[in-house]
């Protein structure tokens, strides 16, 4: 009976492994492969060019032809296209002799009413445009949406924000209207609220309620990781909730999102970052020429010097400044991707080549390549 348990733990523990793989693109010798967060070689480098992985697919150069593998290397979609976009909900698009398709991953083609340009899938569905309106396409090839707006922006967590005109307002992926077009600026959606300005007027559309901030000018988007975001009124900046209340007095000058508990600032007089809490208290003092947010590993990147290393929530340096680090970040003027820790990795540049090192600031098995890119999680 031992054995039986014992035999299921691990068939699940192999099922949840696989399920939870990352790989992350690098080049090597002028070849690109990818690693595992183990630091080894779950393809090794063989390709001229490559992508990230999109979920379990990713697409390669081979001689002049673009083709799809998964996540052994093996080839899903045989080098054949001219130019291949990223695996996303279910589909592929792919340029084959001056046409583009969309195609599954067995290669059969998706008959679809689109005459004019093709659009790359996202959360299900694809832009459709026709008569210079813009609607939804599903993955079943069928109208979703009719085509209804001049703009609708790139999805985010299965809404889009959309205009005919002058005045924004959101739908879902089933072209369900969200937020009423009514809004002459919108934010993105989250599940906590979505900025908005009607006239003069800035706050949070929450619970289909329009709540005005008193005296913002500008309102920035929320994270997932703090019920806070920042706003500006009179050029400074403090933090508001979803209630569109002032939590932390408009008084910086420069910030960044909360995540951890803690949010970098700016002082104008010391000219240097520090951290605060949800509070309002400084915590970290202005130390560091550049600073951002904290991971969920515990590790904020900041800058001394010309160059970044780590500190823990206490302000002590735990990876000393060595480092260049991804661009990015949770800024004011740039929303992208992870910069510092996550999954207990960080992506850094020392010198002229590029790794990970782990919350000790030990390289990923021991190795630097010429480029590495972000971890992706292949589940999908």
């Amino acid at each position: 009976m031992k054995t039986k348990y014992f035999l299921l733990a691990l068939l699940f523990q192999n099922i949840f492994s696989l399920y939870a793989q990352e790989l992350a693109l690098v080049r090597e010798n002028d070849l690109f492969g990818y690693i595992n967060t183990s630091g080894e070689y779950a393809i090794k480098p063989q390709f001229q060019k490559a992508s990230s992985f999109s979920g379990k697919y990713a697409s390669v150069l081979q001689g002049k032809k673009w083709g799809l593998i998964d996540t052994s290397g093996e080839w899903v979609l045989k080098p054949e296209y001219d130019k291949i976009k990223d695996f996303n909900s279910g589909y592929v698009l792919v340029l084959q002799n001056d046409q583009w398709n969309y195609i599954d991953p067995s290669g059969v083609i998706l008959k679809t009413p689109v005459e004019e340009k093709y659009y790359d899938f996202k959360d299900g569905v694809a832009f459709y445009r026709s008569n210079d309106k813009i609607g939804l396409l599903g993955t079943d090839g069928k109208l979703v949406m009719e085509p209804t707006y001049n703009v609708i922006k790139p999805f985010t967590n299965g809404h889009a924000r959309v205009t005919n005109g002058d005045k924004w307002g959101m739908i879902s992926n089933k072209g369900t209207v969200i937020i009423p077009l009514e809004y002459d600026e919108l934010g993105e959606y989250n599940t906590k609220g979505v900025p908005g300005r009607k006239g003069d007027s800035f706050g949070i559309i929450a619970s289909n309620q329009f709540l005005i901030i008193e005296g913002a000018d500008k309102v920035w988007d929320f994270s997932d990781d703090s019920d806070l975001t920042y706003a500006r009124s009179n050029d400074k900046i403090g933090f508001v909730n979803n209630k569109g209340e002032w939590m932390i007095k408009p008084t910086l000058s420069k910030v960044r999102a909360f995540n951890n508990g803690l949010a970098p600032i700016y002082s104008d007089k010391d000219k240097l970052w520090g951290y605060i809490n949800e509070k309002g208290e400084q915590t970290i003092d202005f130390s560091y020429r550049d600073a951002e947010t904290f991971s969920a590993s515990g590790l904020a990147p900041v800058k001394v010097a010309k160059l970044w290393g780590f500190i823990d929530k206490t302000g002590k340096t735990i990876i000393a400044s060595e480092y260049n680090i991804t661009a990015g970040g949770l800024s004011l003027f740039s929303k992208n991707t992870i910069k510092g820790f996550h999954n207990g990795l960080a992506r850094v540049k020392k010198g002229k080549t590029w790794g990970f090192i782990d919350t000790n600031g030990k390289p990923l098995g021991g190795k630097w390549y010429q480029n590495a890119e972000l971890f992706v999680n292949t589940a999908q």
